[in-house]
């Protein structure tokens, strides 16, 4: 396959993914405010570039091809870049401003960093505009992945196609159980739980896969009762006496805080679990989003420290 690069032009690319996202050509034609003849138009013309049919018709509308969804990743970041390009071109010199997004994973040490961060971002950069999700890692990191978005706080530090991760710190894992149990608090061995029923995330989440892996250590597997991954839920159903679970530090206190329950260390083995900073590895930073997290860095080194993240209005 040729084709002459310099053909295909920005305004082009943003219709072909509006009308990937909507999945219509009439409704893209639509929103873009373009008649659909010369919306469609402008899709052969991106077809006869590429020379390939990109998108297929169905009863429901169109899908893109192989091809089509190649393109359309392509297409986002070639955006995203070049917006990012005018954003930075257009504030040199200037206070930074601009948007940046945010993403923290639920149920993780991140939730200790929503507020300061929104904080001192606030008091630091007012004229950035400044998004936070909180949404499962996965999800974060496909946004990632994908150009829309462009941080996010999440478990893990393995390296993926497509991903950078920046290690924040190492949690401990705590059994967080109903007072109701007659568990001690202070310290508790993996080996002591081998009869304790938990409410635990399911296993292709990071922090079940760490469990799962500290509890294979000594030859044992966790006595899962129920597989929960609402904070809110999994808090009410410990404070019911329904089961123990298992969380990082950060997210243990918060639980344990909150109702008629204990926390105790696990040991023998250690379990720890990684937070990090999720990058894309070929997307750079704007200079509004380097100093959001240059911000982030601070705060997660505060919390490895043990101490409440710190605002602040100074660099």
């Amino acid at each position: 396959m040729t084709f002459q690069a310099t053909n295909v032009n920005l305004r082009r690319l943003r219709y072909f993914v509006k009308i990937v996202d909507i999945g219509s050509l009439t409704q893209a034609a639509e929103v873009l405010h373009i008649a659909q003849p010369a919306l469609s138009q402008q899709l052969i013309t991106l077809e006869s570039e590429f020379q390939q049919q990109l998108l297929v018709r169905t009863k429901r509308g169109v899908t893109a091809t192989e091809a089509g969804a190649t393109l359309y990743r392509h297409a986002q970041l070639i955006l995203r870049q070049y917006e990012q390009a005018q954003a930075d071109v257009k504030s040199a010199g200037q206070t930074l401003s601009g948007s940046v997004s945010v993403g923290l994973a639920p149920g993780t040490g991140a939730s200790a960093l929503s507020l300061p961060l929104l904080t001192s971002v606030r008091a630091r950069h007012p004229d950035i505009l400044l998004y936070i999700n909180e949404n499962f890692g996965t999800t974060l990191s496909e946004l990632i992945m994908n150009g829309r978005m462009d941080m996010a706080v999440l478990y893990g530090d393995k390296p993926v196609h497509g991903l950078s991760f920046q290690l924040l710190l190492n949690e401990e894992l705590f059994l967080v159980a109903p007072r109701s149990m007659g568990i001690s608090p202070g310290q508790i061995a993996v080996t002591d739980l081998r009869d304790v029923p938990l409410l635990l995330p399911r296993p292709y989440n990071y922090l079940r896969k760490y469990v799962d892996e500290g509890f294979a250590r000594v030859q044992m597997v966790p006595k899962v009762v129920a597989e929960i991954e609402s904070a809110t839920t999994l808090a009410a159903a410990v404070s019911a006496g329904i089961g123990a679970t298992i969380l990082p530090d950060s997210t243990a206190r918060v639980v344990a805080g909150a109702g008629d329950v204990v926390q105790c260390r696990i040991v023998s083995p250690v379990i720890k679990i990684p937070l990090s900073v999720c990058l894309s590895d070929h997307l750079p930073l704007s200079e509004p989003a380097a100093a959001v997290k240059d911000i982030l860095l601070e705060l997660a080194a505060d919390l490895a420290l043990g101490v409440a993240p710190a605002v602040s209005a100074e660099p």
